[in-house]
């Protein structure tokens, strides 16, 4: 297959704990079996980040050389678009599956080598129909052919099909959970329509966890804590090195009960600079 345009990916400054984090998450996907090529990403409400983080595992993917597809299928409100310097009208997934061009005219090759994208395309009034025509069962199975890896990015499934229209295609599904933004009914809601549809939940991804409060690796030494207790030790170290410098500096010098200030003996202040 043929690949039309070049899209420059936007430089964006990156953040050493969600680099790692996203490696951690690439390498449980490769393990989840060689038949799992086709991965869905979907969220219970909007802003979760599943955008931001299917589109960072993709491009992780495409980086250890993994020839790398990532669908954006959220017809109704794409942001995918946001992450590429892209100018212009281009056609995407809507414009295909309404039979308006052709699967090579969708399919852009991005300035990471192994990585392409097809972006969702204009907005349509009906992107369930779409996603459930058989044009779009037969685009996967294309891919499959010429392709490691398929990421797919869904609109959010609480309260939208679509997600579980695409689901039927896919190989496996990870869910994106907002840290302490979702209900756990909404999403044991989420869980049994992923179930439905026969698409096996390869996992769920904790996204937006503030490293402060909750620590990272839990009892495994919080390494996300790391810095942050480093530091209360610091400032908890200098506070007491403060209090024994001014201990020191009126080691000369004691009241007494009656007021009066007498020396202090030369042993109390040998103490002092022990303990400095």
């Amino acid at each position: 297959m043929s690949v039309r345009r070049l899209l420059q990916i936007k430089d964006i400054q990156g953040d050493y704990g969600y680099d790692e984090a996203v490696r951690t998450l690439r390498t449980n996907l490769l393990f989840s079996g060689s038949n799992v090529k086709v991965i869905l990403f979907t969220s219970s409400l909007p802003g979760e980040g599943k955008s931001s983080i299917s589109f960072s595992v993709a491009r992780s993917l495409a980086q250890i050389g993994k020839r790398t597809v990532l669908i954006d299928a959220d017809i109704r409100k794409s942001i995918l678009r946001q992450c590429f310097e892209a100018e212009g009208e281009i056609d995407g997934l809507s414009q295909y599956l309404s039979g308006q061009c052709s699967l090579e005219d969708i399919v852009l090759q991005t300035s990471d080598e192994n990585l392409v994208l097809i972006f969702a395309g204009a907005y349509s009034p009906n992107p369930a129909e779409l996603l459930e025509d058989d044009l779009c069962r037969r685009m996967f199975g294309t891919l499959r052919q010429e392709y490691d890896y398929i990421i797919v990015d869904t609109p959010p499934m609480a309260n939208l099909a679509d997600g579980a229209i695409v689901a039927r295609n896919c190989d496996g599904a990870v869910v994106v959970i907002e840290s302490g933004a979702v209900s756990y009914k909404l999403e044991q809601r989420v869980k049994k329509q992923l179930e439905k549809t026969g698409c096996r939940i390869l996992g769920a991804v904790l996204n937006k966890v503030d490293i402060r409060e909750k620590g990272y690796y839990g009892k495994y030494g919080k390494y996300g804590k790391y810095e942050y207790e480093s530091e209360k030790v610091q400032k908890k170290s200098e506070k007491k090195e403060k209090k024994l410098k001014k201990k020191a500096d009126g080691a000369g010098k004691k009241i007494s009960n009656n007021g009066e200030i007498k020396e202090w003996d030369d042993d109390i202040i040998e103490r002092l600079d022990d303990s400095l």
